[in-house]
């Protein structure tokens, strides 16, 4: 394990809480089925755009079977996110409202798929540090290294180094 020191934001601090909620303390821990089962949200894997549901008490998640298994993983957190923090119909609502919306769902992604109480498993100075999270969390290379990128911006910005 890696010491390393990392200003969080509000929303890495709240999917850290969500997590340690559900006691998921590893990379290997991060399971879609057990996060929608906790959370009592009906996961569906079919040949379809994924998409989420809410009417009433029911809750589903659909995600597009035909996208390999990393990019489904980044499906269920941007849908995962809706249910959780947002609320109304994204077609009834002013467009600004709803590109709010769908930013705090790609933050989301990059936190849950990645989040900063995890990042003490990976070696910020492996040349192969991207391969590793792929492997590690099982998303994209893309995905990987954007929140890599935005790791180490923000360890700059603050001056803060690896210890």
């Amino acid at each position: 394990m890696y010491r390393i020191q990392y200003p969080t934001t509000a929303l890495e601090d709240w999917i850290t809480n969500f997590y340690t909620r559900l006691n998921i303390n590893h990379p290997r821990q991060i399971n879609e089925e057990h996060i929608a089962r906790n959370y009592r949200i009906f996961l569906h894997r079919k040949p379809l755009p994924s998409s989420f549901e809410v009417i009433g008490r029911y809750q589903g998640i659909n995600i597009d079977s035909r996208e390999p298994l990393e990019m489904q993983r980044e499906m269920f957190f941007h849908e995962l996110c809706h249910i959780l923090r947002h609320s109304g119909i994204q077609s009834m609502m002013p467009n600004a409202f709803r590109e709010l919306q769908e930013r705090d769902a790609q933050h989301f992604t990059r936190y849950a798929a990645i989040p900063c109480h995890m990042l003490k498993y990976l070696d910020m100075y492996d040349p192969d540090i991207i391969d590793n999270m792929v492997s590690l969390f099982k998303v994209t290379p893309e995905l990987c290294e954007t929140r890599l990128l935005q790791i180490k911006g923000r360890m700059n910005t603050y001056q803060i180094h690896i210890s």
